[in-house]
């Protein structure tokens, strides 16, 4: 999943959206050093990943995807993700998407002193350009799988993200509606886990 989905992942819980924002900057056991509570964010970001890379539904829209983007299909699937996400907001969520992302935004805005300089760098550019939002629309989703197309090690096709989403999008957006509801519940119990 991408940022959009991990911060709705968060259940609004300050501590937990700064650890889950922060977490794929944060490698090993250096969460150790953040504070306990952002711990917890950072480790449920972590099953989030885990428990995402190994769905059976979500392995079948990489699937779809592979011929396409070869090993980046997973990262293709993850912003295909958070873009039904936004189109179907209301399913899943009582605040309007825009009310849901100012507060994200000012809530990682006010832990910006206990971010890294690579989260430091992520959040300026998230906000300044409202990832978050621009997840609904396809010309988003284009300048975000463009934007990673740009800093990845080996040709990975991402920037022709859209003919791929015309193609699939149907089917992808059925596998997310059967995947996300499983994601919500497995995420609520693993919180429960960590908070006892």
């Amino acid at each position: 999943m991408n940022f959009l989905a991990h911060q709705f992942l968060s259940f609004e819980i300050e501590p937990i959206m700064v650890g889950n924002f922060i977490a794929d900057t944060v490698k090993g056991k250096a969460f150790e050093h953040y504070d306990p509570e952002i711990q917890k964010g950072i480790l449920l970001h972590r099953f989030i990943d885990t428990f995402t890379d190994s769905h059976v539904t979500t392995l079948q829209s990489r699937e779809r995807l592979y011929a396409h983007f070869g090993k980046y299909a997973a990262v293709v699937q993850d912003v295909f993700y958070d873009h039904f996400l936004a189109l179907n907001w209301s399913d899943y969520h009582k605040k309007d998407l825009n009310e849901f992302t100012d507060f994200i935004y000012s809530t990682l805005g006010d832990y910006r002193s206990v971010f890294n300089e690579r989260a430091a760098r992520t959040f300026h550019y998230m906000h300044l350009q409202d990832w978050l939002g621009n997840y609904a629309t396809q010309e988003g989703i284009d300048r975000a799988l463009t934007g990673l197309s740009h800093r990845a090690r080996f040709p990975s096709n991402m920037e022709e993200s859209l003919p791929a989403l015309s193609e699939h999008g149907k089917a992808i957006s059925n596998d997310f509606k059967t995947f996300f509801p499983d994601l919500i519940a497995a995420t609520q119990s693993k919180l429960v886990e960590i908070n006892s």
